[in-house]
């Protein structure tokens, strides 16, 4: 018997549909856009077809912004999805090596023969398990870790465990940044979030329209409303996301938690 598929509830027509023993994967087309989908109401991840490095997603730009702050010569970044945040780092950071790890060997297939993904030398795409693959990690080996774990129809567990965040701030070099994108707010009285204080004493935290929460930490003191306008501007001119627009929403978050 062959694969039934259930039509999510998204706008567009099918294209192209991919199995594995997580589930099934959909490409689906409107007019101007190509979205994928782990066959829910979600939108995995969303690019304009003529303009594939730029994010349509708001949360997706958001998780872009500490590229404002520093010049990261290594990325990592867990989950590709249809590979939209590695495509706008690809783009805005030419001298970047980065790294994805991907569970789905499927969705890495989709997102280069579909999403328009480089391939190139200074772009590396393991298939592997996040958690093995972040444990693994030398301590100081990356200068920006964006982590974006999610299945059909929930986040990952992996991003809301204290073990994560003290792997995720070992591998990253100093002045470093950890991008998480969390369905919901963190409790501030949870262990989750007194982790996070204490290991990054630069701790932000931006809430797109969708509710989804973007949080940055960096694990050391930074200021980033200082940074001059000609900054974002500049950004802006090389990839237009409307950088300083999500500036503004950004907020600190409290000061780090004592040990």
């Amino acid at each position: 018997m062959g694969t039934i598929i259930k039509r999510p509830e998204i706008k567009g027509d099918i294209v192209h549909v991919a199995s594995d023993r997580y589930g099934n994967i959909l490409v689906i087309d409107d007019r101007k856009h190509r979205i994928l989908s782990f066959d829910s109401v979600f939108e995995q991840s969303k690019i304009r077809r003529h303009f594939p490095h730029l994010p349509v997603h708001e949360y997706s730009r958001a998780m872009l912004l500490p590229a404002v702050f520093s010049t990261p010569e290594h990325i990592t970044i867990l989950g590709l999805g249809a590979g939209v945040i590695t495509h706008g780092l690809y783009r805005l950071l030419p001298e970047a090596r980065l790294h994805v790890v991907e569970l789905r060997e499927k969705v890495v297939e989709i997102a280069q023969e579909w999403f328009s993904l480089p391939k190139d030398d200074r772009l590396t795409l393991t298939v592997a398990d996040a958690r093995l693959a972040i444990e693994a990690m030398p301590e100081a080996s990356t200068h920006l870790i964006l982590t974006d774990l999610y299945s059909a129809d929930r986040m990952s567990p992996l991003q809301s465990q204290r073990r994560f965040i003290k792997d995720c701030a070992r591998a990253l070099a100093p002045n470093g940044w950890l991008v998480l994108n969390y369905h919901r707010m963190p409790e501030q009285d949870g262990t989750l979030f007194r982790e996070l204080k204490r290991q990054f004493p630069c701790l932000l935290a931006f809430k797109s329209k969708t509710n989804n929460w973007v949080i940055y930490g960096c694990n050391r003191p930074f200021d980033p409303w200082h940074l001059p306008d000609r900054a974002f501007k500049s950004m802006e001119a090389q990839l237009p996301i409307g950088w300083l627009a999500i500036m503004k929403k950004v907020r600190s978050l409290a000061a780090p938690a004592s040990l």
